[in-house]
């Protein structure tokens, strides 16, 4: 199993909510600390997805980060990882990759993780945790709790904000993932490190 990027904090992008576009958002984030970034633009053409992470790639690279793609696996050899949808074939998909690619696997029950767990994902996105702008009606919330005990590390997503990522970390969240707030407005990125240092023991960005 692969370890989670440092600091484990994923910014995933929907351009849709970016503020200037997709790349100074990620840029400004980027900046602010943030070391793990997936591109989440599905509905864009495979060219256009290959495009925008060969652009977003220097960026990461540059400080030492992680760029995934959430997706098309047939796209991971552009970047550093995948993250899959629920349901995918994990185990199938992971023969096609490079031994160094990390595996995601969107999940959205605590048997969601169990089953990526078995089948060979590095980690697991479990949302939603909380009520989302992002996402309006996608739910119920499973709230803080769920994220006890679970067989493979796993991001808190969903709603994740300063004023709760503390709870998602003390019930036992390997990181967190963002997505809404941080492309709307970069300056929540600050926050959101710093409460994740608190939580971990660092300062933030390292």
């Amino acid at each position: 199993m692969r370890p989670l990027p440092a600091p484990p904090l994923l910014l995933i992008t929907d351009r849709t909510q970016a503020a200037g576009g997709l790349l100074a958002a990620v840029t400004a984030c980027v900046e602010a600390g943030c070391r793990w970034v997936s591109l989440r633009e599905k509905d864009l053409p495979a060219s256009e997805q290959a495009a925008l992470l060969r652009a977003l790639r220097p960026l990461l690279a540059n400080v030492g980060g992680t760029l995934t793609i959430h997706g098309d696996p047939a796209l991971a050899s552009l970047c550093d990882g995948v993250h899959l949808p629920d349901g995918a074939d994990i185990a199938a998909i992971r023969t096609t990759l490079s031994p160094q690619t990390l595996v995601g696997a969107s999940c959205h029950d605590p048997a969601g993780v169990m089953a990526a767990a078995k089948a060979g994902a590095d980690y697991a996105t479990l949302s939603p945790i909380f009520l989302t702008e992002s996402k309006p009606g996608y739910g119920p919330a499973l709230g803080p709790s769920v994220l006890s005990g679970l067989p493979l590390p796993t991001l808190a997503l969903g709603g994740v904000e300063a004023g709760n990522l503390l709870a998602c970390m003390a019930a036992g969240a390997a990181g967190v993932a963002v997505m809404g707030a941080p492309m709307r407005d970069p300056g929540d990125m600050t926050g959101l490190l710093s409460v994740l240092a608190a939580t971990r023991g660092r300062k933030a960005g390292i």
